[in-house]
């Protein structure tokens, strides 16, 4: 406010003290309305700007169908690239009573003539102001026509991601631009998990040698991707720097954003020297389609009376595209009645003094209807399509995307905030689905700083002299895995073998430095130690940590190196023999099924036979145990009656399979059973323990002791602490009841060592109730974590791992097993079983299919002329009108050859009387 004072000051103690009388309304359509445009002449901006603005006003006042009886006059004020001296001449460009605004080019400026134009409703159109801040709602009366630098930003990010880059230094001048840009930038990379890691600022007008400090400062830092956001006529001088510094070379990432190409634009012949300069620099430019109309200006660009630059960039299509619409509003704005009219504000009157006449300055009667009527304008101008969103955005933002390579610059592709990164222009794209997909993001080949092709890694280690800090476990036990060392580097293990292994792998040297955590008298709490390396205390943590859920949400670890989980080792004793122990090989359903399945089996090749087969008829007693004697011997193959039948012969085919299977596995099981060691213990897996109130040990500093609280929810006061291998050994001989404990959770690494240490006396119950693994911690976002990670799995691959495991962990293994309840259940041959029943069930039914057939025909009435007396060995019969059960049974008893001689026809059975008139009965027949 005290700038806004001194300026009125200055430019009201210039003036005679006339005050305009602009309290009477002009007439509806005036011959002439005053426009205002705000630059800096003697700047990259202004010189493009200048004379498409002059030709802009020309072309309309030459329009017969824009504003056909009224004439634009254009007033041009110089800011001379100050904030101070731009604020007085805006002042002096309103107190012209102009009706809009084109400019300023300079977004301090414009955030001060914003306050003075909201209060004047006079409309500002900067084509050239794009801190993003400018569209908060405090400025009503600003509109920017040209693209935000919210977009840009965004599209930056979207370059990083794209480049697999997490961490750039941003270069920018600290003023509202640069700081508003930069602010966006940081925003806009936290959304894809990146971030910037250091803002290098420097003063407007800062010289060479202050940015040289400050390119030496940033070039000491890890990250070698580098944004600059600064203004087009200072700019080079940070590219001129940087290559005195070495810093155009192999490694270095360079992304400018629309500034670069407002300069290279504007030049008709690039400077050599400065081009060496900028060679694999990445940058954007505002994208405008080639229209013909865009064509058609650049063409009569050298022909235009007012001279400027020698061409035009992005910023002269949209200063003249803002004419235009300011032409195209004030048109709509008179055709709907408005009037072009001033008057007094009251608040200026109060305060008019002898020194300072504030009532020099009018309000717009019309402002607020104009600026509506300028948010609704749509039309083709120069740049593209001019719309406006609800946030008084342009419409389809978009960005070429520019290589700089020789002494041009090559587009690799395009931005839009519809669908990203394409090598696809965004007229094509509009007219598909947006896709801002990571798999559809795409950009041509890159010519990088140093002439390669290759990606650059995008940080290297920091050069200031400060080695990789690296916290180590103080370990009391399990020492093989990392322990203190006498001799350098001071730690030894199998956990630094592998880390220094894969150190050995990457392209570049890795300075750093073992740092103990711990006080060597217990073992530290692991947990703390990943927290010291998200708390910076530690660049990276080495050992035996393992990958946990709480720990990746505030560090990165590599690929695991090692695989781990936990499981229950518990005291075994061996199992006594049992004289029972042939009973063993089955479960008792298994067992009764069996036997129910063979009586079945049997009892159906029975009835099957029993007709055809002599040697499955005779009395009652003796048919029964021939049904339990057939049943239980083809469990040895050694069953001695015959089977005639074809149906007799199927069963009994697949149930003979059936019995080979289950004789195999009874015999497999019992071997297993009789010659393997069997032990046993009370605890069989963590279900049991969790189940039971016997106290657990656990490893001290270990991160089982919270799993099996929070996620387990066994209490606290089961839990034991233990430091060391006899810590384990003696907790375990003494049992719960005897202050020890009953099993030990902990991972297999260090399972497997304790075992071997103790001769195998402890053994592990179940399997391993989690997954994980041990990796290397480092800080977030690190790309160190990333290149181990790769280096990791080369050394899987060629077989250095297992070299060092064999090295470090070569044990003898623990072989027997726990006796788990491993019997065969009927799980397991519930298949053969129903395969065999259903054709058990078929044979039956086929069987009762036939014999009902045939008793059909023997019933009375179904031939009159089959007697009883004809049928000499059958009883007399009962009235035909009631067959009984009895019958029928008597019926299926009997042969089946007498069954077919009775169903002859009679004169058949005559001849066959006769013969056996001649034969002894008991050569044809013999009673059941």
């Amino acid at each position: 406010m005290s700038l806004l004072l001194i300026s009125l000051w200055m430019l009201l103690g210039a003036v005679d003290g006339a005050v305009n009388n602009g309290s009477s309304p002009s007439s509806s359509k005036p011959s002439v309305v005053n426009i205002g445009a705000l630059f800096t002449y003697d700047s990259v901006i202004g010189r493009s700007a200048q004379p498409a603005i002059r030709a802009a006003v020309d072309d309309v006042n030459s329009d017969p169908n824009l504003l056909p009886e009224t004439k634009l006059n254009l007033l041009i004020h110089d800011t001379n690239c100050s904030g101070f001296l731009g604020t007085v001449e805006a002042l002096q460009l309103i107190e012209d009573d102009v009706v809009l605004a084109i400019g300023p080019q300079s977004s301090g400026i414009a955030h001060i003539i914003s306050h003075v134009v909201n209060e004047l409703h006079v409309p500002l159109l900067s084509f050239g102001a794009t801190d993003p801040t400018l569209n908060s709602l405090q400025y009503p009366y600003f509109i920017r026509t040209t693209q935000n630098d919210y977009f840009q930003m965004h599209a930056v990010a979207d370059i990083v991601e794209y480049f697999g880059w997490r961490e750039v230094i941003a270069i920018f001048v600290d003023d509202d631009y640069g700081r508003g840009g930069i602010s966006v930038l940081g925003d806009a990379l936290a959304e894809q998990r990146s971030k910037v890691a250091y803002k290098a600022a420097f003063p407007p007008g800062a010289t060479e040698s202050e940015i040289k400090d400050l390119l030496v400062e940033v070039n000491l830092m890890e990250s070698r991707v580098y944004v600059v956001h600064v203004n087009p006529d200072s700019g080079l001088d940070v590219f001129s720097a940087a290559r005195y510094l070495g810093m155009m070379g192999s490694g270095y990432v360079w992304i400018a954003t629309d500034w670069l190409p407002s300069v290279l634009d504007s030049t008709l012949q690039a400077d050599p020297e400065k081009m060496n300069s900028l060679q694999g620099v990445i940058t954007l430019r505002h994208h405008t389609p080639d229209s013909d109309l865009k064509k058609s200006f650049l063409s009569h660009w050298n022909g235009l009376k007012y001279k400027g630059s020698p061409r035009p960039n992005s910023y002269a299509l949209y200063a003249y595209d803002s004419v235009l619409l300011a032409a195209r509003a004030l048109h709509t704005f008179l055709s709907e009645g408005g009037n072009i009219s001033f008057s007094k504000d009251p608040k200026l009157e109060s305060r008019s003094t002898t020194v300072l006449r504030p009532t020099s300055l009018h309000i717009f009667d019309g402002g607020q209807q104009l600026l509506e009527t300028i948010l609704k304008a749509n039309f083709t101008g120069l740049s593209g399509q001019f719309q406006f969103d609800p946030a008084k955005n342009l419409v389809r933002a978009a960005f070429d995307v520019l290589n700089i390579v020789g002494t041009s610059s090559r587009r690799i592709g395009y931005w839009s905030n519809y669908s990203g990164l394409s090598v696809i222009s965004p007229e094509t794209l509009y007219q598909k689905p947006p896709n801002t997909s990571t798999s559809n993001q795409n950009l041509n080949g890159v010519i990088w700083p140093g002439e390669g092709t290759a990606r650059p890694r995008g940080w290297v280690f920091p050069n200031n002299g400060k080695p990789l800090r690296i916290g180590v476990p103080n370990r009391v036990s399990y020492k093989k895995f990392v322990a203190r060392d006498k001799n350098p580097p001071g730690v030894k293990g199998y956990c630094i073998d592998v880390f220094e292994a894969a150190l050995s792998l990457l392209p570049y040297p890795v300075p750093h430095t073992y740092i103990l955590y711990g006080d060597g008298i217990s073992n530290p709490v692991y947990n703390d130690l990943v927290y010291q390396v998200a708390q910076n205390n530690f660049d990276a943590a080495i050992g035996d940590v393992t990958i946990v859920t709480n720990r990746t949400r505030i560090v990165d670890f590599t690929q695991p190196y090692r695989e781990s989980g936990l499981v229950v080792v518990t005291p075994i004793k061996e199992a006594k023999s049992s004289p029972w122990a042939f009973l063993k090989p089955f479960t008792l359903p298994m067992w009764c099924v069996t036997g129910g399945v063979f009586l079945f089996v049997g009892a159906v090749v029975w009835i099957l036979e029993h007709r055809i087969n002599h040697e499955f008829r005779g009395p009652p007693s003796q048919q029964l145990m021939t049904i339990f004697w057939f049943s239980f011997s083809t469990m040895f193959f050694s069953h001695r009656e015959n089977t005639v039948s074809t149906l007799g012969r199927l069963v009994l085919i697949i149930w003979l399979f059936v019995v080979l299977i289950i004789n195999s596995s009874y015999t497999a099981s019992l071997t297993s059973i009789l010659t393997v060691q069997q032990l046993t213990s009370g605890i069989q897996g963590i279900d049991s323990l969790i189940s039971g109130n016997e106290k657990i040990g656990v490893q001290e500093g270990s991160f089982s002791w919270n799993y099996l609280i929070d996620e387990l929810n066994i209490p606290e006061s089961r839990l034991v602490k233990l430091k060391n291998q006899d810590d384990y050994a003696t907790a375990l001989q003494k049992g719960s009841n005897g202050g020890g404990v009953a099993a030990i959770v902990d991972e297999v690494p260090y399972i497997e060592l304790f075992l071997a240490s103790k001769d195998c006396a402890f053994r592990t119950v179940g399997e391993e109730f989690t997954r994980s693994g041990w990796g290397f911690a480092f800080q977030r976002d690190s790309p160190l974590a990333v290149d181990l990670s790769t280096a990791i799995l080369q050394l899987s691959e060629n077989g250095f791992l297992q070299k060092l495991h064999d090295k470090w962990l070569s044990h003898r293994e623990c072989s027997s097993q726990i006796n788990d309840d491993n019997r065969l259940s009927l799980t397991s041959f519930w298949g053969l079983f129903l395969i065999c029943g259903i054709a058990c069930f078929l044979a039956l039914f086929l069987f009762s299919c036939r014999v009902v057939q045939q008793y059909r025909r023997f019933s009375p009435g179904h031939d009159q002329e089959v007697k009883a007396e004809d049928i000499e060995p059958v009883a007399p019969r009962r009235p035909s009108k009631s067959v009984s059960f009895k019958d029928l049974l008597d019926f299926v008893d009997r042969k089946e050859e007498e069954i077919k001689q009775m169903l002859k026809p009679k004169t058949d059975r005559d001849g066959s009387k006769s013969q056996r008139s001649q034969i002894s009965d008991g050569q044809l027949y013999s009673p059941s």
